[in-house]
C-alpha cells in the first residue's frame, strides 16, 4: 500500500487511490459528533450558496455552516463539536459547508473514493481502508480555510500513516503540538462564542469513534457522508 501526504487544494487535486480528506478543526470532528447525536445524513457543500439553497428547498434540515471559523447568517449551527453536543439530532439530515474539510471533498475529484477523516474517527478509517486493501492511499491534510498547513490535520494525516504501517505514534506529544500551536486559538477569551475552549479537547479525543465517514451519492450525483460502523477488533 503506497501512502502519500498532500496539502491544501492542490492537495485534494493530486488526490488519488482511496483519498481521507482531513479536518480536525473542526469539519470532521463535527460530523463525527453530530452522527455520534444521531443525524441520519450530512451533505458536504463546498458553495455556502448552494448550501442555502438546499436549505430553502429542504427547510426540514439542519444548516451547519461557518466561514473564517464563525457561524454564517441563516445557519442552525456554526461548526462547533461542542455547540453540537448540545442537541439531540435523531433522525435528522444536516447540509454541511466550511471554509476547508468540504472544500477538499470538491476538489479531489481524482480520487476512487472519499473519506471524511479527523483524530476522533482515526482509527476506524484506518480499519476501512485496511479492508479494502488500495493499492494507493491519499491523506490530503485542508489546513486553515485552504490557505496553510496546520499542525492538527497534518498530524492526523501522519496518524492515520502509522496506523496503515502498523507503526507507532505518540499522542499525547501530537496533543502538546496542537496545544501550542493552531489550537491556540480556542482559548482566547473574546472568541469563546465561536471557538469555545471546549472545541479543542473534543477535537483531539483520539478513536472516541468507531465509524468511518465514507462519501456516497444519490441518484442525482450529490455527495453525501455515510456513517459505516467498524467491529471491534479492527479497530486499534
Amino acid at each position: 500500500m503506497e501512502i502519500t501526504i498532500h496539502q491544501l487544494l492542490e492537495g485534494a487535486r493530486q488526490a488519488r487511490g482511496v483519498a481521507v480528506v482531513i479536518d480536525v478543526f473542526r469539519a470532521y470532528s463535527v460530523e463525527s459528533y453530530a452522527f455520534s447525536r444521531g443525524i441520519e445524513r450530512i451533505y458536504p457543500v463546498g458553495d455556502i450558496e448552494e448550501a442555502y439553497r438546499l436549505k430553502q428547498a429542504h427547510p426540514d434540515f439542519l444548516l451547519c455552516g461557518e466561514r473564517e471559523g464563525r457561524k454564517q447568517p441563516g445557519c442552525d449551527f456554526g461548526n462547533s463539536p461542542y455547540e453540537i453536543m448540545q442537541h439531540d439530532l435523531t433522525g435528522r439530515t444536516m447540509v454541511h459547508t466550511t471554509s476547508a474539510g468540504t472544500q477538499g471533498l470538491e476538489n479531489a475529484t481524482g480520487a476512487e473514493l472519499l473519506l471524511a477523516g479527523s483524530l476522533v474517527n482515526a482509527a476506524a478509517t484506518a480499519a476501512y481502508i485496511r479492508q479494502l486493501a488500495p493499492e494507493h492511499v491519499s491523506l490530503v491534510c485542508m489546513g486553515l480555510a485552504c490557505r496553510r498547513p496546520t499542525d492538527e490535520d497534518t498530524l492526523c494525516a501522519e496518524y492515520l500513516q502509522a496506523l496503515l504501517r502498523g507503526e507507532p505514534f505518540d499522542q499525547q506529544a501530537a496533543i502538546e503540538v496542537m496545544r501550542r500551536g493552531d489550537g491556540q486559538r480556542f482559548f482566547i477569551p473574546e472568541d469563546q462564542a465561536f471557538a469555545p475552549q471546549e472545541d479543542f479537547a473534543l477535537c483531539t479525543m483520539f478513536d472516541r469513534f468507531p465509524y468511518a465517514l465514507p462519501v456516497r451519492y444519490t441518484a442525482e450525483g450529490r455527495k453525501y457522508i455515510e456513517k459505516v460502523e467498524m467491529c471491534p477488533p479492527l479497530i486499534k
